[in-house]
C-alpha cells in the first residue's frame, strides 16, 4: 500500500486502485483483435513463456525468422510489443512478467 497522511488521502488512493483494476478487468474481458493479442492473452492466462510457446507451436505458426516459435519470441513480444497489441493488454502482460520475476513461479 502506498503511504498516506490521512483517511481522505487513503480513500483517494484506494479509489484510484479500484479504477485501475476495473480497467484491467475490462481489457481482459475483451476478445483478442489479432494473433499477437491472442499470444499475449495466452501468456497472461498461463504466466509461462514456455506454455505460450507450446500453444503457438501447436497452431503451426512459426516466428518471423521462419523457425519454430520460442519462449524468447514470447518474451520479445512482451518486451517490445507490436502495432497490433493494445497498450493496455501489453501493460498487463508486463505486470505479470514483473510479478513472476519478483515472486518466481507463483503468480
Amino acid at each position: 500500500m502506498k503511504p498516506y497522511t490521512n483517511i481522505a488521502e487513503l480513500i483517494e488512493l484506494l479509489e484510484a486502485d479500484i479504477k485501475a483494476l476495473s480497467e484491467e478487468v475490462i481489457t481482459l474481458k475483451q476478445e483478442p483483435q489479432s494473433f499477437n493479442e491472442q499470444i499475449i492473452f495466452k501468456y497472461i492466462d498461463t504466466g509461462s513463456t514456455g506454455k505460450t510457446k507450446d500453444f503457438v507451436r501447436a497452431l503451426g505458426v512459426k516466428a518471423e525468422r521462419g523457425s519454430f516459435f520460442s519462449s524468447g519470441d514470447v518474451t520479445k513480444l512482451i518486451k517490445d510489443g507490436a502495432d497490433d497489441i493494445s497498450p493496455e493488454l501489453l501493460a498487463i502482460a508486463r505486470k505479470v512478467s514483473k510479478m513472476k520475476k519478483q515472486k518466481g513461479a507463483n503468480r
